[in-house]
């Protein structure tokens, strides 16, 4: 404390339990405090591979080191002042201890497309993350350190003073983080080039950071209405002449991955019910992402992966208001946390305000409710339409509450929230009983669809959104950066019928289809499939990424434009 400030009273308080302090000295400590509490994995993934005994590597972990402290310190210098400066460490203390705990634990990455995930998470689901397990980080990393800080007074100084010092500070700080970045510049520059997913791993300023650009995108997308997509789009001949209904139901998966999937070739058959059917299976199939944040606005876009623009999708209709502006008849059912957008301003309904009777507890419904009125529907059909039906399915860590007892067939199962309290074996256990019940749901749709074929045509299409990791390499869920995610997490099924009546309206050749679903196949293919199979015309279709245009008679096959 410098000469000439003058410092508030101590009134009632004993310097033994007090620490007087300025803005900037507070600032510094919390800073070098989540350095080293929150960047674990930050650091180990940069120096990993670095050998110990190299001088280089501990130059270049205190590098680091500095230049983390130096830009939290920034960061923090640009908002805290008097006033603020409590409040502001005690919401970001907090806020870190949930980021370290779950990042550590799952080894996701807070990129901007997990935090949209975060902000996105309904309470049934954020109350599955939440477990016991938390306590001893909340302790530590967080209890800890506010009755460290509520213990703090603030030196109160002029403004003039605390300008020039905040100023020169901030300098200081920035001539830090510049100078270590030029003296570590190559390799540092090597790390970011190869692995730029690890700049989320640096905590806080990895959630806020992505905070700030969701909060933006957002901004940017409620500023004006949603591009158009399809403007032209029109029934094509075949649907205007169709003398029979034609019912199309899409399942929209959540967190099947391939690897576990019993028609794939999976050690443990997790799909007896559809191998007894006469279904086609895509059995090499990439998803859009690693989330569903990510993959559903995705997978509902004609651009998709290829030619990925997050900003462009988000920013604009999907297929689903396409198909319904050519007059397909679309429902959007969820048993989710939404659509993410695809289907607003579209007729949609929840399953659990259908609550249907023995199905739903605890604020979460199973997908069978995704059924309920899907016969009397198939009877009352008319024209051309398009059911979509959105599973809650394996999404985790509660994989055990994803299914009914009767599908409890591999054990002992994970009965746990939290993952860690169970070994490897028990959490694979669960998550397969899951997928049985996923394949129990698709037989039944199949036989509803099938019972109503005298009169109605239809077709089932399922695909999951994204895949999961279950403990391999120490990763668990799913939200990895897609450039460094595992297969695990981007491969899934994926799984289509038809019946007679389809097939012969739509001039398909079954073992053409079965032949292209031995190559590889993707999310893109979704939107222009489904404006193939339900015949909308459009300049948007792309004939190429329809999975049927190159297996359907000629004089049926859908032309572009």
């Amino acid at each position: 404390m410098g000469t000439g400030e003058q410092v508030e009273q101590r009134k009632g308080a004993s310097s033994r339990f007090t620490i007087w302090a300025t803005t900037e000295q507070v600032v510094l400590v919390a800073s070098m405090f989540w350095v080293l509490a929150a960047n674990r994995r930050f650091l180990q993934a940069a120096l990993h591979d670095r050998p110990l005994n190299d001088w280089h590597t501990w130059g270049f972990g205190l590098a680091l080191v500095a230049m983390l402290v130096a830009l939290h310190f920034v960061l923090l210098a640009l908002l805290a002042n008097r006033w603020t400066l409590k409040p502001l460490l005690g919401v970001l203390t907090v806020a870190t201890v949930f980021a370290i705990h779950y990042m550590q634990r799952y080894g996701i990455y807070l990129d901007p497309s997990m935090l949209r995930n975060v902000l996105r998470t309904d309470v049934a689901e954020a109350g599955e993350l939440l477990g016991w397990t938390l306590v001893p980080d909340l302790v530590l990393y967080g209890a800890l350190p506010l009755l460290l800080l509520s213990r703090v007074r603030v030196v109160r100084r002029s403004w003039r003073t605390a300008l020039g010092v905040r100023a020169a500070s901030m300098a200081a700080a920035l001539a830090v983080l510049v100078g270590c970045g030029l003296l570590v510049f190559q390799p540092l520059a090597s790390l970011m080039r190869t692995q730029k997913e690890v700049r989320y791993l640096i905590t806080p300023a990895n959630y806020l950071w992505s905070l700030a650009a969701v909060t933006a995108q957002d901004a940017r997308g409620a500023a004006g209405p949603r591009q158009v997509v399809g403007s032209d789009a029109a029934l094509g001949p075949l649907a205007r002449q169709r003398t029979r209904p034609l019912v199309v139901v899409l399942v929209v998966g959540e967190t099947a991955r391939a690897a576990n999937w019993g028609l794939n070739g999976y050690a443990r058959q997790t799909t007896p019910e559809l191998a007894a059917l006469d279904v086609v299976n895509f059995r090499e199939v990439t998803a859009c992402g690693t989330s569903t944040e990510v993959s559903l606005p995705c997978m509902f876009a004609p651009v998709g992966r290829r030619d990925y623009d997050e900003s462009r999708i988000r920013n604009s209709e999907s297929i689903l208001h396409t198909l319904a502006r050519a007059g397909v008849d679309v429902l959007w059912r969820d048993n989710q946390s939404g659509c993410k957008g695809v289907c607003d301003g579209l007729p949609s309904e929840t399953v659990a305000a259908l609550h249907p009777a023995g199905l739903c507890e605890d604020g979460r419904c199973l997908d069978e409710g995704l059924l309920v009125g899907l016969d009397e529907r198939l009877r009352r059909a008319h024209g051309t339409q398009l059911l979509v039906l959105h599973q809650l399915g394996n999404h985790g860590p509660s994989y055990f509450r994803r299914y009914p007892p009767a599908f409890a067939r591999f054990q002992p199962a994970c009965a746990s929230d939290d993952l860690r309290h169970c070994t490897p074996l028990e959490i694979v256990n669960a998550y397969d009983n899951a997928l049985l019940y996923t394949d129990h749901l698709l037989a039944s749709v199949i036989a509803k669809l099938r019972a109503a074929s005298s009169r109605t045509d239809s077709v089932l299409l399922y695909v999951s959104d994204h895949g999961e990791s279950l403990g391999e390499n120490n990763l668990f869920l799913h939200g990895i950066p897609f450039a460094i995610a595992p297969r695990v997490q981007t491969r899934v099924p994926m799984v289509m019928w038809l019946s007679e009546g389809a097939r012969a309206t739509l001039g398909v050749d079954e073992q053409c289809l079965r032949q292209r679903a031995s190559q590889p196949a993707s999310h893109d293919h979704l939107a222009h499939t489904l404006l193939g199979v339900l015949d909308v015309r459009t300049r948007v279709y792309e004939p190429a990424w329809d999975l049927l245009h190159g297996c359907r008679r000629s004089s049926v096959a859908m032309a572009g434009g």
